[in-house]
């Protein structure tokens, strides 16, 4: 980690990307068509959310059901020392990339919960639930408007936390972005990368723009 500002850094401004959906399709290369290579291919650079994030999501959970469904507030206690105990294993991490001046700090899952509260129900809890839309709202306040919503086909969660609350996104975040992409042994390639080419030409207007401004 100490060494992560001696990679070699180019100034070539490039259109940041996010990946978020569901957590198979998200993290798995095989499942995704291998997105990452496909958007550094086009010229972006990706931006995956950390995969702890998904544990903390859970863990909370079991807090806000003993604080508003009356279930058990022992599995919220045992719930609060696991969130405690992930965030101190990568705590070390945190203040190293805090440091750099590249990388960008995984936030606290309490944050994020307040990112989600003005779009969904933290009630909402199927699959990725609440935390698909925090994870958008998060990307977008450290500055990744471009948003890349992955999801199995038909999979109804991610349609309604992922799909669903675009249209509120572009309402809060004018300059949001983002495309929901169906990954189905059965889909077209051809339609996902039109679709992913589309989101870019826009994401390059975007920057575009931006570097007139500046």
């Amino acid at each position: 980690i100490e060494d992560f500002d001696a990679i070699p850094i180019t100034n070539e401004l490039k259109p940041r990307v996010g990946i978020v959906g569901e957590i198979l399709v998200k993290f798995a290369p095989a499942a995704n068509n291998y997105l990452v290579e496909l958007l550094e291919s086009e010229g972006a650079e990706a931006v995956v959310p950390d995969l702890l994030d998904f544990l903390l999501y859970c863990f909370y959970n079991q807090i806000y059901k003993a604080e508003e469904l009356g279930m058990s507030k022992k599995t919220a206690f045992i719930s609060k020392l696991g969130i405690d105990a992930l965030e101190f294993l990568r705590s070390a991490a945190c203040k190293a990339f805090k440091k750099s001046k590249h990388f960008t700090a995984p936030i606290s899952i309490y944050q994020t919960v307040e990112y989600a509260k003005p779009i969904v129900s933290i009630g909402n809890q199927t699959g990725e639930g609440w935390f698909l839309t925090g994870e958008m709202v998060e990307l977008i306040h450290s500055g990744v408007n471009n948003i890349v919503c992955t999801q199995p086909f038909a999979c109804l969660p991610n349609h309604v936390v992922g799909k669903g609350v675009i249209k509120e996104l572009r309402n809060q975040y004018p300059l949001s972005n983002v495309v929901a992409i169906d990954y189905d042994p059965g889909a077209s390639e051809v339609n996902q990368l039109n679709r992913i080419k589309l989101m870019l030409s826009t994401a390059q207007k975007n920057l575009q723009k931006q570097k007139e401004y500046q």
